[in-house]
């Protein structure tokens, strides 16, 4: 991915949309007793577009931004949004995305991800929460929640940022035209060699 100030923007903008449409409708809805949460799936899909550095920097700020709105303990939400986003971005430096299913497989996954690590810190800071197998429910309900939201998810974000994804950027175009120069070079070159010989 291509950072430029517009794109900066852009992912800024992304991540406080999500952020406002987690805590002002999605909290409220319940999918089979659980809150579905869709901040795990934007920034996975962040760090699959941008790479392990875009990944981590908008899972602290989303985190961050997060906490600082719900009055909660500041950290804790930033911590394990950053290592999923890391991790995604990692992924998608060392692996092609081949499949279109890849994506919404790779939310689900790392917002289970997520959700076990909040849940560990918090019981790590001591922070009062109600802690019984339920909560297992809860974070595999929230995978499969995650794995339907990244479908609708992750294309939108790819198309906000198009313009700065180097295989749909300007460097695809250069690299086919690129290739287009030097087969017509390979043409003309082999084209005398032709006639040369049908002439003798």
């Amino acid at each position: 991915m291509i950072v430029t100030r517009r794109i900066v923007l852009r992912i800024a903008a992304i991540v406080f949309f999500a952020v406002l449409l987690q805590t002002s409708f999605l909290s409220y809805l319940e999918v089979a007793g659980t809150i579905p949460d869709m901040l795990p799936v934007v920034v996975v899909c962040l760090g699959l577009l941008g790479g392990g550095v875009v990944g981590a920097v908008c899972g602290f700020a989303t985190g961050l931004l997060v906490d600082a709105i719900l009055l909660q303990t500041l950290g804790i939400t930033s911590l394990a949004l950053l290592s999923v986003g890391y991790l995604a971005g990692r992924y998608r430096e060392g692996f092609e995305i081949s499949n279109s299913l890849t994506p919404p497989l790779l939310a689900g996954g790392f917002t289970i991800v997520a959700a076990t690590a909040f849940a560990v810190l918090q019981l790590m800071l001591g922070v009062d929460a109600a802690v019984s197998l339920l909560v297992v429910r809860d974070i595999f309900v929230q995978g499969l929640s995650a794995f339907v939201l990244a479908i609708a998810i992750y294309p939108l974000i790819r198309r906000t940022l198009r313009p700065a994804l180097v295989e749909e950027g300007a460097g695809s175009r250069v690299l086919t035209e690129g290739r287009g120069a030097r087969r017509r070079a390979r043409r003309s070159a082999r084209g005398p060699r032709i006639r040369r010989r049908v002439a003798t």
